[in-house]
């Protein structure tokens, strides 16, 4: 590669170093002899680390078909959500293998987190992609009110034995509006303010908010690092992302034998994700993880759960997880969700960034 380029412009180092991507250099021996800085990040070692080594040393899949790919003549590919183990975490990754035509056998491989949210995208809400609920819910409320109105007028006619219908349909009207709330909020395209918080006392008081509401008793254990710097969030959306998902890790164990919901924090390294509203990469080194021991997400939905009215369960309006992925992103972090079905656990990870 040239080291220069036309005055003013930035030389072909310096773009490779500006993607937010991860770009790797495999020589003909599949070694790996250049990366740039967003490797180092998603991969989490330095370049020092990793040159020299073999890339299949630093970078797993579990499809043989993508190895056979990568030593083969015609080494070109593009995938994506493809599984790869790399430092010791699993991701979901988009992956592209090219060859060079001008040097045989040396391969460029780019990787990118799946799980940036690619789905729904800054211009996606603009066009209305996640606007739609917010304007369905303000036509709905007004005659919604007007029901309610009527049946509690109704209602004060009729004798006390004879409520039952009119409550019925308070009660009905009064559930709907709450999914319209959540609806409205799904649809807001304005983020609620961030700041520093203590993550594990939003934990604490997603945990006392959900046992309160519910006479279920489950086993939460907790594995925290104490060590962990504030985390960059608002608050209350933060306790609203754990509550849903407390209480999905709840509905899920109904029924096991030995419910168990454990809730995990660490730090990691290495995560980035490309927020694009900001225009810039942002670190996200804070992880709060919620695992359940219940039978998992149905196969067919797991890469659909964050979608608006997309659920798993019988009477579930498919809002709740929808929401929670607005929430996060709007507080520039990242989630997902994975299933370890020889262990039988189903593992949340949210992942936000530190206050500086």
């Amino acid at each position: 590669m040239s080291e220069g380029g036309p005055a003013g412009h930035p030389d072909p180092r310096d773009q490779i170093a500006g993607l937010t991507f991860a770009l790797l250099l495999l020589a003909p021996d599949l070694t790996i002899t250049q990366v740039n800085p967003a490797a180092e990040n998603l991969i989490g070692l330095s370049a020092r680390k990793l040159i020299g080594r073999r890339f299949r040393d630093v970078v797993g899949f579990t499809e043989q078909w993508i190895l056979d790919r990568l030593i083969g003549e015609e080494a070109q590919l593009v995938a994506r959500g493809l599984s790869i183990q790399v430092h010791g975490r699993i991701l979901h990754a988009n992956v592209t293998i090219s060859s060079l035509a001008a040097h045989p056998g040396w391969r460029v491989v780019t990787l990118s987190d799946a799980g940036q949210g690619e789905r729904f995208s800054d211009e996606d809400r603009a066009g209305g992609v996640l606007r739609g609920p917010a304007v369905l819910a303000h036509e709905i409320k007004n005659p919604l009110s007007a029901i309610r109105g009527a049946a509690q007028l109704v209602a004060r006619k009729l004798d006390e034995g004879d409520r039952a219908l009119t409550d019925l349909i308070t009660d009905e009207v009064d559930r709907i509006a709450q999914l319209i709330d959540r609806m409205q909020r799904l649809g807001r395209e304005q983020p609620d303010p961030v700041a520093p918080l203590n993550l594990h006392e939003a934990i604490h008081r997603a945990c006392d908010t959900v046992s309160a509401a519910s006479g279920m008793k489950i086993a939460i254990r907790e594995e925290f690092d104490p060590s962990l710097p504030p985390v960059l969030a608002n608050e209350g959306a933060l306790v609203q992302v754990l509550i849903n998902l407390i209480t999905n890790a709840r509905d899920a164990c109904e029924g096991v034998r030995n419910p168990e919901i454990v809730i995990r924090t660490r730090f990691v390294s290495g995560l980035v994700m490309n927020v694009i509203r900001l225009g810039r990469p942002v670190k996200l080194p804070i992880e709060v993880q919620v695992s359940d021991n219940g039978p998992g997400i149905d196969p067919a939905l797991r890469d659909h759960i964050f979608e608006p009215f997309v659920s798993s369960k019988k009477n579930g309006q498919g809002l709740g997880l929808a929401l929670v992925n607005k929430l996060v992103r709007d507080m520039d972090g990242r989630i997902g969700h994975e299933r370890d079905e020889s262990a039988g656990w189903t593992h949340f990870r949210v992942h936000l960034p530190m206050a500086k």
